[in-house]
């Protein structure tokens, strides 16, 4: 509801009227999952495979599972599973509808819960109707999402971190490659790994200096400027990875590995175990500092100041806040959180530092800061989204296919995570509120 504002020059009594007209792009997202609800119908269910089999693996004999409260394995009709599964996502849709066509502002828990029950009822007939014929390890696959999804959720919090102070930070690529620099680096000359972790954020702190330098300090252009960051460190760690590092990989570029941190009982839960605590400790890292950002930026007089200066930065000024040392302090923090991320694709997982390693995270990372609404854990849930879209691809792509299974082209599966990460963010282009001075430069008079 929306109330129109009334101007009056006497003393008549002012009445409120309610404006109950809904928005012109009220049926948008109702007819896009109408529409990803056939498509599900059609091909993943009326043209399945009949008499096939989907099955998915859930519990090992290993686990914690006292009465065998988890199935070990569950398997589906793949064309009746995924036709149930479509169906339910078409009901999801009808309820949008009547949600949308009924108020101007219908009730966000339950417009939530409903694009919740259509997505993972869609993806789990997607997922039951590429499987025929074959089995799919639920707990490795997500596993293998908390991995990937690492350096999207330390990118994307890095973007949270600047552009909530008003600098609009494109360089998070940039930021990541340097770490992952940095990791290898250090750690291969010191021979130790953890030396390796405390050099990925200080190195990518080079990054962030000069981001603030030129967008803050010098209030250069903040795209630009980010695209000529991330231009730089391809260009010079490149330069560095053709001259000493592949000459001498032993000394420069050793393969090193953080250990796994294992927290017993824990891990054993069904399902969920490994996945949350069976983990190297970037990925322990991760969740503490969302939820220490998450209290910081909202419940603290710190992340107040923050929020003043991105979103009126002399309103800020004028109560005594330094907005430029505000801005220069977010930019250099948010890059250090970013070389952490950095620090996964190479240390984190147990590869050599590569040319270009980074392989376009930075802008995923970007996409999920849009997607997660400027709040770090939304940008963690959108981290999260893009992973398992990334860790479904290469379980698919790893999977034996059965000869009268469903087979999906290998470029295909490399392109999904981009897909996924294009139609989430065309989602919500013109729904999230960006703060209100992102991207201007302040000057003081």
């Amino acid at each position: 509801m929306s109330t129109a504002p009334a101007v009056v020059t006497d003393d008549s009594i002012i009445e409120r009227k309610l404006d109950d007209s809904r928005p012109g792009n009220w049926w948008h997202l109702p007819i896009t999952t109408t529409v990803l609800g056939l498509i599900a119908l059609v091909f993943f269910g009326l043209r399945g495979i009949p008499d096939a089999t989907s099955a998915f693996v859930l519990a090992r004999e290993t686990d914690l599972n006292p009465l065998g409260i988890v199935p070990e394995r569950v398997e589906l009709p793949s064309m009746g599973g995924a036709i149930a599964l479509a169906v339910i996502a078409l009901l999801a849709s009808a309820g949008l509808w009547v949600l949308q066509a009924r108020s101007a502002r219908p009730s966000r828990r339950a417009r939530i819960a409903l694009i919740a029950v259509f997505a993972v009822a869609w993806i789990i007939a997607f997922m039951t109707w590429v499987i025929s014929q074959r089995a799919l390890d639920v707990t490795t696959l997500l596993q293998g999402t908390i991995v990937l999804a690492v350096p999207l959720a330390f990118g994307a919090l890095s973007g949270v971190l600047s552009e909530r102070a008003g600098v609009i930070n494109i360089a998070i690529e940039g930021q990541l490659l340097f770490g992952a620099f940095g990791a290898t680096l250090v750690g291969s000359l010191t021979g130790n790994v953890w030396l390796g972790l405390i050099a990925a954020p200080l190195v990518a702190l080079l990054m962030g200096a000069l981001l603030a330098l030129f967008a803050v300090g010098y209030h250069v252009q903040q795209i630009i400027v980010g695209v000529v960051l991330n231009v730089f460190a391809i260009g010079l760690t490149s330069f560095f990875f053709g001259t000493v590092m592949r000459q001498n990989p032993g000394q420069f570029n050793a393969p090193l590995r953080l250990p796994t941190l294992r927290i017993p009982l824990l891990a054993d839960i069904p399902v969920i175990g490994r996945m949350l605590f069976e983990q190297n400790v970037l990925v322990y890292l991760m969740w503490i500092i969302v939820a220490v950002l998450t209290v910081a930026l909202f419940r603290t007089r710190w992340g107040l100041r923050v929020r003043a200066v991105g979103e009126h930065p002399r309103a800020a000024d004028t109560v005594g806040i330094a907005v430029n040392r505000t801005r220069w302090t977010n930019v250099l923090l948010g890059a250090a959180v970013a070389g952490l991320g950095g620090a996964t694709l190479t240390i984190g997982t147990g590869v050599a530092f590569g040319e270009e390693m980074s392989a376009g995270k930075g802008y995923i990372a970007l996409a999920a800061m849009i997607l997660g609404r400027y709040h770090p854990v939304g940008a963690l849930l959108a981290a999260l989204t893009f992973a398992f879209a990334d860790s479904l691809q290469l379980r698919l792509g790893t999977m034996s296919a059965a000869a009268d299974g469903v087979s999906i082209p290998g470029d295909f599966l490399l392109m999904l995570p981009y897909v996924v990460a294009l139609f989430a963010v065309a989602g919500v282009v013109g729904r999230v509120r960006v703060p209100a001075a992102d991207g201007e430069p302040y000057k003081k008079q």
